[in-house]
Formats: structure tokens, C-alpha cells, sequence
């Protein structure tokens, strides 16, 4: 079976990128210190910095193998090419949600770069898959397990 493509933004890439780097090159280091020193302090069966650092050792380990797999199976939209005539990933939408009277302001991105927090929404989530290909002044119903949720576009731009 074929590896999902994961879908990013120039800007998610590039901070992988540089996420991966630093793991690499200062991160390990630093952890490998950590080892040596906790190493240096003699019996290591009751020693909590020595198994400390192994964990956290294993950790960035995973996480190195994870963007690897990521960018290996990446996707980058460029965000400069995106037809703001209608949502696509890369756009920033505002929207306008009708049952609570409230604009609401998101990006839409590969599932990848998802956070809530940050107001980056993944394509595939269900407000996502419901924006995808709408157009300015058109309203769309998103299904969630609440009901159903009506929001206009109110907006379509590149994002920034």
C-alpha cells in the first residue's frame, strides 16, 4: 500500500525542515552528552538522569524518523499558485458562522500542519472538507456530531 501523500505549505515545509535539522545536529548532541555524563556517574541500574536521557534520547529519535516520513511522502502547495476564486488548501478564509453570529478566520492546510490553536485547519477535517471549493458569498453545511453547522464565506485569500 502506497504512503498518504501528506499535503504542506511551503511554510510548514521549511519548518520541518528546520526542525529536522536542529534535531539532527544540535539536539542529539546534547542528548548524547547527557548520556555520557549520567554514564560517568557509576552504576547505572538505579541512575535517573541515565534513564532520563535514554528516554528522551528514543523520543527525538521517533520524532526524526516521523518528519523524515513526512517530508519523504510530502506534497507542498504553493501558496503564491492557489486560485483564491475558491478555497483551497494554502488560502486563508474568513467565514461567518450563522448560528452563533460570529466571524471566525482560519487557513486551510495539509492535516500535517493542523493546530486549532493557531487557527490552521486541516483539509481533512470536517469544516475542512466542507470549505474546500466554496466560493465567496456561498454558504456550506458542515456535519459534525452537534448537528449541522452553516457558515457563509465571507472572504478567500492568499495566505501570508
Amino acid at each position: 500500500m502506497a504512503d498518504k501523500k501528506n499535503i504542506l505549505t511551503y511554510k510548514g515545509l521549511i519548518k520541518l525542515e528546520e526542525e529536522l535539522h536542529e534535531l539532527k545536529v544540535n539536539t542529539r548532541k546534547e542528548v548524547a552528552q547527557k548520556i555520557k555524563e549520567a554514564r560517568e556517574q557509576g552504576d547505572l541500574s538505579e541512575n535517573a538522569e541515565y534513564d532520563a536521557a535514554k528516554d528522551e534520547q528514543r523520543d527525538i529519535e521517533l520524532r526524526i524518523e516521523e518528519i523524515e516520513k513526512i517530508l519523504k511522502n510530502a506534497e507542498v502547495v504553493d501558496e503564491d499558485d492557489v486560485d483564491i476564486n475558491t478555497i483551497n488548501i494554502g488560502c486563508s478564509v474568513k467565514i461567518y458562522d450563522i448560528e452563533f453570529d460570529e466571524e471566525l478566520e482560519y487557513k486551510i492546510v495539509g492535516s500535517t500542519e493542523a493546530n486549532s490553536l493557531q487557527g490552521k485547519i486541516s483539509n481533512e477535517s470536517p469544516v475542512g472538507q466542507a470549505l474546500l471549493g466554496a466560493k465567496v458569498g456561498q454558504t456550506v453545511d458542515v456535519e459534525t456530531q452537534a448537528g449541522v453547522i452553516q457558515y457563509k464565506v465571507l472572504e478567500i485569500q492568499r495566505s501570508n
